[in-house]
């Protein structure tokens, strides 16, 4: 009787993981009423402007709302066909690559397998930089598979519809889950009796039952030779935010191969689960007591002559003096790509960025005791931070004037499908300063020249679990490049016994902050690694630490006793590169071209300019940080390798740390004027506070690329400023 109950449940559960499953990849997104946000002046041309070059998708009105408002309409891909060299896997390329796949002698067993990762093999770069529209475009598949138990590199042609096998894998680690591994994780535990018991024991409803999949890392020999995943749950009774009412102490270790328990730890059971009290956090959910309030009217980017920008071909775009080409990516979330300033002097596009990227991220918990430990998390090489990326909400996550690209995957049998709107594009103003200057009365001129910023957002949001990423790639007319990261969505929390300060004996150590009655949000880092391959002015480029160092004066020399003074260091090799930032020890950092230089002399560059960051304070030969040895500097520079994405390794699920960015740059190759990438490392120490509860807002930091003697002088000293005539005034709504 037992067992036909649990299998019951199983299947339930199976069952509501596929329907999730659907509705994750094809979740629709929804607008507020238009009439609320803004009633045009007769006279402009904004809300109606046949001068806007994005038109809206179609749209079909809900029929739940008392005015309808229009839904953006899923765009279909099946005649989507390459344009660029760049551009992503098309839905039929990825189903030509099924078909090839499947009938390789691979394959033909009719083995267990799995397609973790299924991506354009992209050109080599020289064949991509000599490219030029109406050239043929090679096609090729990078794929990596996993095939009773053994995990394969394959490339496959699409061209000649071949399939290469690429060698073996890395010494240790598997490849990136995917999303079938999460949601059969989930759903597994139910086979096993004892898991259902001890269940029920803490009082917990097996239908109000949510289970995460957590990578377990590596701690050991034991964990070796099969891939192990564990399995904590919640309970989502009365509430959508499950995150916080753990069911705290109990662990599940999975076999995701065979789906088969291995072990259960239970060492919580006199942990009482936290209310669903004041958790929720859905508009919809706002009861009388806790009514919803307006704190600001709404506003909107007013573009009466339409967006600035266009996207052509699907992926490539053009803005003010810019030119780069964006792809959606499984793995990195969206890949920037042939970044391109156009120059004010000679009219000419010039080399910024070959490729840009989020590598990885490190995610380490710090809480040493039995069901935390292992919570190290790479958010990127483990879960896949594209896979993750959620359908963007429109008026919301991006405002009116964006522009909203799908990405197109493989599912883990190598079925496309598309994931809607997972990245907008839009131009931005805050009511920041170009740049400007105003005359003192005391000269007698009457100056007041000031141009605003407006800046072009390339954005992207992944949900991984509980905690959101919003990742910005911000183009500005002065050249400079920002990459912005926000944290946000719901803490990863501890049960406690405790439901105040006050009832902690002593000094116990909570490993984070008391949030809520119960409730422990736990300290921990959040590390975001991003690949950098600048080609400034062309691909042979140095780094240059440029020190800025106190000289002391001599008492005959001035009547200052101190000064600073700039000493420039180029890098001779990888590990004169890696830099740990110091606040007392300052540097700027360049990547220059010494083949190419200004008319007064200095080396055309860029330079990176770190903002608000946080160095893991891990010891060096803790399993986590050997595995996330990347953290370990916020700076690396290494030389171009194709092979060389992956901060934490191509695979790095389980992996020892043999195939990460800190053991390619300790090989020390020569980097001086040659073809490199360079690795930026933000970091965020993140001790919770009550304000984080039920849902945290979003906490962000930035580092830029800021030209560097790369253009002759201002490059927007001549763009003209704004004037009234061109920007109609909207009255405001009447219930405004």
């Amino acid at each position: 009787m037992e067992a036909r109950q649990s299998l019951r449940l199983m299947l339930l559960f199976f069952s509501i993981a596929l329907i999730f499953l659907f509705t994750w990849v094809n979740l629709p997104s929804t607008l507020p009423d238009t009439a609320e946000l803004l009633d045009c002046d007769a006279t402009s041309p904004w809300c109606t402007s046949s001068k806007n070059r994005f038109q809206p998708k179609q749209r079909q009105p809900p029929t739940n709302l008392k005015n309808p408002v229009p839904r953006p309409h899923p765009r279909s891909h099946v005649s989507d066909t390459p344009q660029h060299p760049l551009d992503p896997l098309t839905l039929q390329e990825l189903s030509r690559v099924r078909t090839l796949l499947l009938s390789h002698p691979l394959f033909a067993n009719r083995a267990p397998y799995a397609l973790h990762s299924v991506v354009l093999e992209e050109p080599d770069k020289p064949s991509v930089l000599a490219w030029r529209k109406g050239d043929p475009i090679p096609r090729q598949a990078s794929v990596v598979a996993s095939v009773a138990g053994e995990s394969h590199l394959l490339t496959v042609d699409l061209d000649k519809g071949g399939v290469t096998a690429q060698g073996a894998g890395p010494l240790s680690g598997y490849p990136t889950m995917t999303i079938e591994d999460m949601t059969s994780a989930t759903w597994a535990p139910l086979a096993d009796p004892e898991f259902n018991r001890t269940v029920l024991a803490r009082g917990v409803d097996l239908a109000d039952l949510a289970c995460l999949p957590i990578s377990s890392g590596w701690f050991g020999r034991a964990e070796e030779g099969r891939r192990l995943i564990k399995v904590q749950c919640y309970s989502s009774k009365d509430t959508a935010n499950f995150y916080m009412r753990p069911i705290e102490g109990l662990t599940v270790l999975l076999d995701m191969d065979t789906k088969r328990v291995v072990e259960i730890t239970d060492k919580g059971s006199d942990i009482p689960i936290p209310t669903a009290a004041n958790t929720d956090y859905r508009f919809s959910q706002f009861d009388q007591n806790r009514r919803a309030y307006r704190l600001i009217n709404p506003i909107s980017i007013e573009q009466p002559q339409g967006p600035s920008f266009t996207v052509e071909d699907g992926h490539v775009v053009k803005w003010a003096n810019w030119e780069f080409h964006v792809k959606p990516d499984p793995r990195a979330g969206v890949i920037i790509s042939r970044a391109r300033v156009r120059d004010p002097e000679s009219g000419q596009l010039r080399d910024v960025m070959y490729k840009g990227f989020t590598s990885e991220l490190f995610v380490p918990y710090m809480d040493p005791t039995d069901a935390w430990y292992f919570k190290t998390y790479m958010d990127a090489g483990e879960y896949g931070f594209g896979l993750q990326a959620m359908p963007l909400d429109p008026l919301n996550d991006c405002p009116r004037n964006a522009y909203f690209m799908d990405g197109v995957f493989a599912a883990g049998d190598g079925t496309p499908y598309v994931r809607s709107d997972m990245v907008c594009i839009y131009e931005s103003y805050a009511g920041d300063v170009g740049w400007r200057h105003a005359e003192s009365p005391i000269t007698g001129m009457e100056i007041r020249e000031v141009r605003p910023k407006v800046t072009l957002v390339v954005r992207m949001a992944a949900s991984v679990a509980n905690y959101d990423y919003i990742v910005d790639w911000e183009f500005q007319t002065d050249g400079l490049i920002r990459v912005k990261v926000g944290l946000s969505g719901i803490l990863m929390v501890k049960g406690s016994s405790y439901s105040n300060i006050d009832d902690i004996p002593g000094q116990e150590d909570l490993y984070g902050t008391l949030l809520s009655e119960n409730v422990i949000g736990v300290i921990h880092d959040h590390y975001v690694t991003f690949h950098l391959d600048m080609d400034v002015d062309g691909a042979d480029n140095s780094f240059v630490n440029v020190n800025i160092q106190k000289q002391e004066t001599s008492p005959e020399e001035s009547p200052r006793r101190s000064y600073l003074k700039a000493v420039r260091n180029v890098a001779k090799t990888e590990k004169d590169a890696q830099v740990k930032l110091k606040l007392y020890d300052p540097s700027e950092f360049h990547v220059v071209n010494p083949n190419k230089k200004t008319r007064v002399g200095n080396p055309i560059g860029y330079k990176i300019v770190p903002a608000g960051t946080a160095a893991s304070l891990l010891a060096h030969d803790d399993p986590p940080q050997k595995r996330a040895a990347f953290t370990n500097n916020q700076i690396w520079v290494t030389p171009y390798n194709r092979t060389e994405q992956w901060a934490g390794g191509l695979f790095s699920y389980q992996s020892q740390g043999e195939d990460t960015l800190a053991v390619w740059s300790n090989r020390d190759r020569p980097i001086e004027n040659k073809d490199i990438v360079v690795w930026y490392t933000l970091g965020f120490h993140h001790i919770p506070c009550q304000e984080d509860f039920p849902i945290m807002p979003t906490v962000s930091s930035s580092f830029d690329l800021k030209p560097v003697n790369f253009f002759e002088s201002n490059p927007i000293l001549r763009i003209p400023p704004n004037a009234e005539k061109d920007l109609p005034v909207c009255k405001a709504a009447a219930s405004a």
